[in-house]
């Protein structure tokens, strides 16, 4: 496993110091690229029935791929030591995921490091928290990577979006009767937003990329609706971040680096997860270091967009008619990231019926069709970065908290 950063902030483990309790079952990665027009099956052919929603096919440009490697998710308690009775979420990369599942593992440590020292504790309350990391030396799980996070939640956005459409709301959406509950709702989705957009902006400024943003890598402290009680969105899954520092950006290998892989030709196994990232920076013409960190943050910013049309559609359609991957390729795909002919399109479909409304409020005289246009901007360069993206009308509607 690649070099781990100093952890004098956070408390080594075992998994002798752990009682785990709940299989939360396995976790996968898949990474699709930045948007690129499909030349073939472009325009507004495609009516909704007619969307495939059980799987992401290859369109245009745009590349699929999925890792091998699976990761396993527990909770449990630490059952002894300073940190005894908290309760946490265990993360467990497998050993046959080679130096693949090591230099995953070894690069969300790092991120963790990066992002939560105890001088900056309080403002990375919207990044989950890493308590420790180990490596079993016997038994079933000897040579597996594990990282430690506190429990603060293990309901993810894609979760509850699921969960929402399924209840519905009442009696029909945005029903007379129950235009409380919609607008309670409304706020919900937001406040999530919000908060998943704060993370980001926070990992910006620590020259941090997320580069795995979507509903299944926030979490939520709970799904209470009607704002009882508090809600805190945070951020997970950092394997894929990559580090945009001035020192990475411009520096090559240390004496120390080549010592450690052993030739001076040898890849660098952490550099490797970005390099699908900077191959479609340059694509972009983002070539000089400047021009390929503000590229990787629009591509988190692009992801974030995404995000919001999720947390928009799905929470609000009839169940079943939408889920994450035909609406990216609704946009993407039919739409080549058209937002105006998109809304028009889905204001035809009854069964989208809430989620339209919803994207329609125009507080301040923007909507928010007028903010996912601009996190979705085909040219990069015109993307906002996520702490303008806070500053946008539609995202101080029903402003419940600041946290």
């Amino acid at each position: 496993m690649p070099r781990r950063p100093p952890l004098a902030w956070a408390r080594t483990a075992a998994l002798q110091d752990l009682v785990i309790e709940t299989s939360l079952g396995t976790m996968g990665f898949m990474n699709v690229s930045s948007y690129a027009p499909d030349t073939e099956q472009g325009g507004v052919r495609l009516g909704a029935s007619q969307l495939d929603l059980g799987s992401i096919q290859q369109r245009g440009k745009q590349e699929l791929s999925s890792g091998g490697v699976s990761v396993r998710l527990y909770t449990g308690r630490v059952k002894r030591g300073p940190g005894g009775g908290t309760r946490v979420v265990l993360k467990a990369y497998p050993q046959d995921g080679g130096k693949e599942a090591d230099a995953m593992a070894a690069n969300e440590l790092a991120a963790h490091c990066s992002l939560q020292p105890p001088a900056v504790v309080k403002e990375a309350q919207h990044i989950c928290t890493l308590l420790g990391g180990f490596m079993p030396r016997s038994g079933a799980s000897a040579g597996e990577q594990w990282l430690v996070f506190r429990n603060d939640g293990t309901t993810t956005a894609a979760q509850w979006a699921q969960q929402a459409s399924q209840a519905g709301l009442g009696g029909g959406l945005f029903s007379v009767f129950d235009r409380g509950r919609a607008e309670r709702r409304q706020a919900f989705a937001l406040e999530v937003l919000r908060q998943t957009l704060k993370g980001l902006a926070y990992m910006h400024s620590r020259n941090r990329l997320h580069q795995s943003v979507g509903p299944s890598s926030v979490i939520l402290s709970g799904t209470d609706e009607t704002g009882s009680r508090p809600l805190l969105v945070r951020l997970r899954d950092l394997a894929f971040s990559v580090d945009v520092s001035e020192a990475a950006l411009y520096g090559g290998a240390t004496l120390a680096d080549i010592w450690e892989r052993g030739r001076i030709d040898a890849k660098d196994p952490l550099k490797q997860l970005a390099a699908g990232l900077w191959r479609r920076a340059e694509q972009e013409g983002a070539r000089t270091e400047t021009e390929r960190r503000n590229y990787g943050i629009a591509d988190d910013v692009y992801a974030a967009g995404l995000l919001l049309a999720c947390m928009a559609f799905i929470p609000f359609c009839e169940p079943g008619s939408i889920d994450a991957p035909s609406l990216q390729r609704l946009l993407e795909s039919t739409f080549r990231l058209d937002i105006e002919a998109a809304r028009e399109y889905c204001d035809a479909d009854e069964r989208w019926a809430g989620a339209v409304q919803f994207l329609d409020s125009a507080a301040g005289g923007a909507s928010g069709w007028d903010l996912l246009a601009a996190m979705l901007n085909p040219e990069w360069r015109r993307r906002p970065t996520a702490e303008s993206c806070l500053n946008h009308p539609f995202l101080k509607e029903y402003v419940a908290n600041d946290a």
